[in-house]
């Protein structure tokens, strides 16, 4: 008898439990929950500044899908974000080699075993290299300043992205909001069946 009780209170709450889920709520117009249900081309390209499971990507995505101005904001970043790259990439290089030679140079006079000569061309490497530090500097400051417009570019965008976003996600929990009289039944019926698994016993 007790194991048909049992049985019948355990039915009865999981079907009592189907019937309070909560309701489906009405689909509201925002950023978050169409970023949510689909996900756009824009999100899956495979860019500098596109979402990779991000919500707060994501969720820009879907702003700009309808506004021109921001989309060409976002292309200018872009571009902007590949130009630096290939520039620096180009510069780096060049430096690249001519500190990557005088180290090479530095190694191979090591091996020199007479001392004289030894000392004379480890002079004329340092002069050389001194040299193209000085007629370099002021390329190295550029490149400098470049790197932090770059940081500075991306930091404000982030920035530019969240404050864009943040509208959205408030929008989206006022059209979602959460009650507690839900969960104190639900809590109820747990408390229920727990007293009656105790009688059980």
């Amino acid at each position: 008898m007790k194991k048909i009780l049992f049985a019948s209170a355990l039915t009865l709450s999981m079907l009592s439990c189907r019937e309070n889920k909560p309701r489906q709520a009405p689909s509201i117009e925002n950023a978050v929950d169409n970023a949510e249900s689909s996900v756009s081309s824009s999100i899956k390209k495979n860019t500098r500044y596109s979402g990779g499971g991000n919500l707060v990507q994501e969720i820009y995505q879907e702003i700009i899908k309808n506004d021109k101005a921001l989309q060409e904001l976002d292309i200018r970043i872009e571009n902007i974000h590949n130009e630096t790259d290939t520039i620096l990439s180009e510069y780096d290089d060049i430096l690249g080699k001519s500190e990557t030679y005088y180290n090479d140079a530095a190694v191979l006079s090591n091996s020199i075993t007479d001392s004289i000569t030894k000392k004379q061309i480890e002079k004329e490497i340092m002069e050389s290299s001194e040299k193209y530090d000085v007629k370099t500097q002021s390329i190295k400051d550029l490149i400098s300043k470049i790197k932090a417009n770059k940081a500075a570019l991306y930091n404000e965008y982030i920035v530019f992205k969240i404050r864009k976003t943040l509208p959205e996600i408030e929008k989206y929990q006022n059209a979602h909001p959460l009650k507690a009289d839900s969960l104190n039944q639900f809590i109820n019926k747990q408390n229920k069946l727990l007293e009656e698994l105790k009688n059980l016993k």
